[in-house]
């Protein structure tokens, strides 16, 4: 295997094939590895505190003599200015070209997953919410803003998105995650990377593969996932972002499956990666991940096997910084254990990267930095005020939405109402990093809930009251929360997470949980104050799905709407606000099915037959509000859904429908098609999205939505593992949600959930031809007209 694999060396230019051949052995292994320039013991990686390796004694200049791969996140493990930051960096970018045997620069690459994670930058939506959003435009437009902001740093590569398909509310790092859906991921994934990648960043994505299905929805738990999982689940949005997104970049998962650990698979990081969905451009480590192999795998002795598992598996780059990849892997080559050849293939492909920046140009640097850098325009906020509103969901409305200008006393109760850090995800820089400097500035305007409903309802006499925190089960604050709702017109319950890591916060990167009941005594809150009588309507700013079937279904008391806004970010409170007074109309969708419970998990909506609520079970694992519901001020009806009734298996078919805006309130809908494989050779999901788009209109409009589907959309690795187009009957409809026109009870053994939702009847489409066999010429995205 090992003269396989560095037989195929990357093709690159003649200029960079030199470059290697006049390289030391020890320059080759700084090519591969990373330096954390302000890594102090600051946890903002997993095990960071233990892992660090930092010695204050040394000067960079010793440290980068044999020259260096990568700065590991210049701007994003301390609060600096920006300004002096980019300054600073332009400098030693130029030491290192004229005090380096070979004047190489360095790779800069920092975290980009809500907008780049510095200070006095943007601060986006949380990805979960550009799944909600349904807008792979917007989320592109906001890419290229984060990417154009990098660039002007000297940032060359972002650690973002997060491709991992949702299958665990429990999981802490959901909200990174933009759906439970593949198809969903891979194209509002793939947007972002064409939209960073258009700025001049490369994009990369995580976690390849399977990291989000870890078991019982803890982090870096073994997967227990078969190859056809892996196959059809997991691996698309990958192939979409690399095949029709061009990513530049991949890193690898923590995981292990099946008990091999990704970070040691070349099956997974070569075989399927680059041989199969022609990957060309580097392998990054998830921090730590080759040192994890001998220290949380038990699969290396020492940092050098850790080092050549991982160098040979096809992992290019260590990140951090050169625990395994420096002197254990140099001591590795030496005493004849691995082939040098495979640190060669790692620095071609490095140095190929830095090529494509324009790092190796002479004249890279010759301009100084900018002496004013804004990270964070009106341009940025004009977007992440849009893609806050397109994502809010309405889950429920009894008539207290919206709220009209005769409500003279609006309550503003709850632990999010009134704090800044609420409206943001795990990787903002605010809850990663700013976290470790209590009393810091944050840097840049994030209006609360509360100080945007002050600005939205300027003639009325708020009260804000926290009632609780968010996590804790001190009640003595609950009094006084339903004093101030019992004497109010209205009362907006703000409730939810605090985004964190490793146990700083309820929801983030390492912060699993057993319950999905609200964390805290948040629920004790809305329930009393929704038992004073005076209407409620509760806020969730949230980084996962809770069970909140009681607030949406129960007896009374109960809150008389509900909005879910999963970590809207900067401009979330203001959007959230013209939601409620109606100025806006809600127009999110659910990226993922809301849980009936904890113990019903992991449960998806692309699940077959057996994976449903039926009579052979007491159990009813139905979602209380499924995939893809969400109500707004407008109203919409379908008419004259046409469908082709045949295609051929390597073909497409065309399937349309008039949506028509029937209320007397501008809005937007969200049109999904669905489908069913009818028989196949292998269990196939009841229901499964076939494409989506979104629709503004007039009150009275109609609009035409035109969808051209290929066959591919209803692929799957079949017995044989080949990945194919089966002939037969597949059903295909317009449903405003997965549950929306569900299959009858005779078809299959759930029934749909009764929740409103606009439906067509179905059409069945013959599929027919031989099977056909997937190719990566095929297409994998829909495409959408819309007149």
């Amino acid at each position: 295997m090992q003269q396989d694999a560095i037989a195929a060396m990357p093709e690159v230019s003649e200029r960079v094939r030199a470059l290697l051949a006049s390289m030391r052995l020890e320059e080759k292994a700084a090519q591969i590895v990373g330096y954390w320039l302000d890594q102090g013991g600051e946890v903002v990686a997993p095990m960071a505190d233990e892992m660090t390796t930092s010695d204050g004694s040394r000067t960079l200049a010793d440290i980068t003599r044999h020259g260096i791969g990568h700065y590991t996140r210049v701007y994003g493990t301390r609060p600096v200015d920006p300004a002096q930051r980019a300054a600073w960096l332009r400098d030693e970018q130029r030491r290192l070209v004229r005090e380096t045997r070979l004047g190489i620069p360095a790779l800069v690459h920092e975290e980009c997953l809500t907008g780049l994670a510095a200070w006095k930058a943007a601060t986006f939506p949380t990805p979960l919410a550009w799944g909600a959003s349904f807008d792979p435009d917007l989320v592109a437009e906001m890419a290229s803003a984060i990417g154009e902001s990098m660039a002007q740093l000297g940032v060359h590569q972002g650690l973002a998105p997060v491709l991992d398909v949702v299958r665990d509310p429990r999981w802490g790092r959901v909200d990174e995650c933009i759906s439970e859906d593949p198809y969903l991921v891979g194209t509002v994934g793939t947007a972002f990377v064409r939209g960073l990648q258009q700025a001049g960043i490369h994009a990369t994505l995580k976690h390849f593969l399977s990291y989000s299905g870890s078991q019982a929805g803890r982090n870096h738990a073994p997967v227990h996932a078969g190859p056809r999982e892996l196959a059809d689940v997991y691996l698309p949005p990958f192939e979409m972002a690399i095949r029709d997104g061009g990513a530049k970049s991949v890193m690898n998962s923590y995981t292990e499956i099946d008990g091999v650990p990704v970070a040691s698979q070349p099956q997974l990081l070569t075989r399927l990666l680059r041989e199969e969905l022609g990957f060309t451009g580097t392998v990054v480590a998830d921090y730590f991940s080759v040192a994890f192999l001998e220290i949380m795998h038990g699969l290396a002795a020492d940092r050098g096997e850790a080092a050549q598992w991982a160098l040979e598996a096809g992992i290019d780059v260590e990140l951090p910084s050169g625990d395994a990849y420096l002197e254990p892997l140099i001591e590795r080559v030496r005493s004849g254990h691995i082939d040098e050849r495979f640190i060669d293939r790692a620095v071609l492909r490095v140095l190929a990267e830095k090529e494509e920046l324009g790092l190796l140009e002479p004249n890279a640097f010759d301009d100084d930095a900018p002496s004013v850098i804004d990270l964070d325009t009106p341009r940025h906020r004009d977007i992440a005020r849009r893609l806050a509103a397109e994502s809010v969901v309405l889950l429920s409305n009894d008539g207290a939405l919206p709220v009209t200008a005769d409500a003279r006393r609006i309550a503003v109760i709850g632990p999010n109402a009134d704090r800044p850090e609420a409206l943001q995800g795990c990787y903002s820089f605010a809850n990663h990093v700013l976290a470790h400097h209590p009393g810091h500035d944050i840097g840049l305007e994030i209006p609360t809930v509360a100080e945007a409903l002050r600005s939205e309802f300027p003639d009325a006499e708020l009260t804000v009251t926290r009632g609780c925190e968010v996590e804790g089960f001190d009640t003595a604050g609950i009094d006084d929360a339903v004093a101030q709702a019992a004497d109010a017109d209205v009362a907006i319950i703000v409730v939810g997470d605090q985004a964190g890591l490793f146990g700083r916060g309820s929801v983030g990167e390492g912060n699993d949980t057993e319950s999905l009941e609200l964390p805290g005594v948040q629920r004790e809150l809305v329930s009393r104050v929704a038992a004073t009588g005076t209407p409620v309507v509760m806020v969730m700013l949230t980084g996962r799905p809770y069970a909140i079937g009681w607030a949406l279904d129960g007896a009374e008391p109960r809150p008389r709407a509900v909005l879910q806004a999963f970590f809207p970010g900067e401009e979330g409170g203001p959007a959230i606000a013209q939601i409620l007074s109606g100025t806006v109309s809600p127009s999110g969708r659910l990226p993922v099915s809301l849980p009936r419970a904890a113990g019903a998990q992991p449960f998806t909506y692309l699940h077959p037959p057996l994976g449903g609520a039926s009579s052979v079970t007491s159990t009813d694992p139905t979602p209380v509000r499924p995939f893809g519901f969400g109500l707004g001020y407008a109203t919409f009806a379908y008419d004259d859904f046409a469908c082709a009734t045949a295609a051929e298996t390597s073909g497409a078919f065309t399937a349309a429908v008039t949506v028509t805006n029937t209320s007397d309130v501008a809005g937007t809908d969200v049109v999904q098609l669905y489908g069913r494989d009818v028989v196949a050779s292998v269990t196939r999901p009841v229901v499964q999205l076939i494409a989506y788009a979104r629709v503004e209109l007039a009150p009275g409009q109609s609009a035409r939505v035109e969808f051209d589907v290929p066959a591919t959309r209803f692929a799957f690795s079949d017995r044989r593992m080949v990945r194919v187009v089966e002939p037969g009957a597949v059903d295909v409809w317009v449903g405003a949600h997965a549950a929306a026109g569900g299959p009858a009870a005779a078809d299959a053994a759930q029934a749909a959930p009764v929740v409103p939702g606009a439906a067509t009847a179905r059409t069945r489409v013959e599929l027919t031809g031989p099977v056909h066999e997937v190719t990566p010429a095929d297409p994998r995205i829909v495409g959408v007209r819309i007149a």
